[in-house]
Parts: structure tokens; sequence; C-alpha cells
């Protein structure tokens, strides 16, 4: 199947690379991007992707999404489907679906940028069932995981609050690290406590590096786009009169490492910006950590 593909970021250039292996035609377009992954083509500009029946994005924001299809896809045909997997709110993407001829579904994405690489991702599809398994062959070649939340948008707010979680976790990490050196224990010992114990979630384990050693550890989500998803769900718990007090809290601390410098650094860095609300590190200290990214 030929399937246009927009975005080839830390995400999705290795789910373009993926829909290429599994023997799809893809015709990818970033601005930003020189050259496409082995086995993807290179579109002249974002309106080729309109050529194809289905098109992808794996944009950073609303605001690209939005040009994407609104203008991009503008002379997509009426049996055109374009499937959303970067995450957005989920009124945009009823936004879209209502302002444009073309057919949308929502199908964010979780997890890193080695799970994207080995497929090993899961997607939340928000959508018609129809559409749903339409596309499941084609979710299938980028995501281990694809499941049906309901209608359009559902997709889009699980995807939020799943990282809604996930910050509540890296925060929570952060704050147990603080309290195990408080009380004169080891960060490595206090961790394998951790990794065996009740809290011990599959996030905990696999982040160990990221939070004990992270000039080695790399980047898997950077602060910057977890703040963006945490703001996103903050606006929606807001609209439908929530009060989330957590989420409130960790999109601080989020703002704090984004000051701080730490906006490209691994999600894991609150913990930076835990020592420095605390006075335990300078800033000089700050820029020697983010160098190591």
């Amino acid at each position: 199947m030929l399937i246009g593909f927009a975005g080839l970021g830390r995400m999705g250039r290795p789910m373009a690379t993926n829909l290429a292996r599994a023997g799809h035609s893809v015709l990818a377009h970033d601005p930003f991007v020189d050259e496409a992954p082995d086995g993807v083509t290179s579109a002249g500009s974002v309106a080729e992707l309109a050529e194809a029946p289905l098109s992808v994005s794996m944009l950073p924001d609303e605001p690209t999404t939005r040009d994407l299809v609104v203008k991009g896809l503008a002379n997509a045909g009426r049996e055109h489907l374009h499937v959303v997997m970067g995450t957005v709110g989920p009124e945009l993407v009823r936004e879209l679906a209502d302002a444009t001829e073309v057919d949308i579904i929502d199908a964010p994405v979780s997890g890193s940028v080695s799970m994207a690489e080995t497929a090993a991702i899961t997607t939340m599809v928000g959508g018609p069932r129809e559409q749903f398994d339409r596309i499941l062959p084609v979710l299938a070649a980028m995501t281990a995981a694809q499941f049906h939340t309901g209608s359009i948008g559902s997709g889009a707010a699980a995807k939020l609050a799943v990282n809604a979680v996930l910050a509540a976790l890296s925060q929570g990490i952060a704050e147990g690290l603080l309290i195990a050196e408080a009380g004169d224990l080891d960060p490595k010992v206090f961790y394998e406590v951790l990794r065996n114990s009740a809290a011990g979630a599959p996030y905990v384990g696999y982040k160990e590096e990221a939070y004990l050693a992270p000039e080695t550890a790399g980047v898997a989500a950077p602060v910057s786009l977890i703040r963006k998803d945490l703001r996103l769900a903050l606006e929606l718990a807001r609209g439908r009169h929530l009060d989330l007090p957590g989420i409130g809290v960790a999109c601080t601390v989020l703002d704090d490492a984004t000051a701080a410098g730490l906006g490209e650094a691994d999600m894991a860095q609150v913990l930076v910006a835990l020592r420095l609300r605390n006075g335990q590190q300078s800033g000089q200290d700050i820029g020697q950590e983010v160098g190591n990214f």
C-alpha cells in the first residue's frame, strides 16, 4: 500500500522505516529532515502525501498537525484516511474530523525510541470500528499492541492519561531517591529495593540507568514533550471541571526543569529539577549534566 507519512523525528523515523520493511511504499515529508531513512521515498512537498489513500502524521504538536491536515491534505479525496499518531488533545482530533473532508482517526503511541525501532510500542486508536479494522495491518507494522479505545478522540485522551501516570511515576521515583539519600541509603541499593517492591512497575525497571547514570542512558522521552502532554491533559481536565493536583504539581516541576535548561534531557531529569529546588545542585552542575546528552 502507498502510505504518506508526515514527520521523521525521533519517533517518526523508525516508524516509517518499519512500514517500509513490512512491504509498504512510504512517501514521507519532513521539512527539517534532509534525508529519508532507507526504503522510504522523500516527498517534494507535503501536498504529495494526499496522493496516497492513507496518510500518517507523527508530528510534535497541535499547530503542525492542524496545518498538515487542513492545508497539506486539502486536495485529498473523500476516501483518504488520515491517522493522527502524534500526541494532541482529543478536541483537536474531533475538530479536524468535523472541518475536513478526509476521514480522521487518532492513534497515538506509547513507548520509547528504542521500542519504536523494534516496533514494540503500543497504540491507542479512536474512531469507528471499521476504520480501526481497516488500518490494523498498517498499525501492526509499527506497533506491538493495538487497542481500539472507542470513538474519535478517545485514543488521544488515553495517551494523555498514560503520560500523566508516567509523569507522576517519574516524579515519585525522583522523590523516593531523595528520601533514600536523606536517610543515608545508597541510591543503587534503594533502586534495587524499589524494583522488587510493590511499587516496582515495569517503568521503574527500565528507567534505572536514566536515574542512576544519566550520562550514559541517552534520551527516551524528553522533558519538553512530557511537559507539553501534561499541559494538554490539564487543558482537558479544566474543560471538564476536574481538579487534578498531582498533574499540576508534576507540570510545575517540569516547568522548573525547562527553566534549568533540561527541556531536551530525559524525563528522569526531574530528579535534577528537584535537587535544584532543594539547593542540592549548582547551575554549573546542571550545565555539565545536560552536556552529557
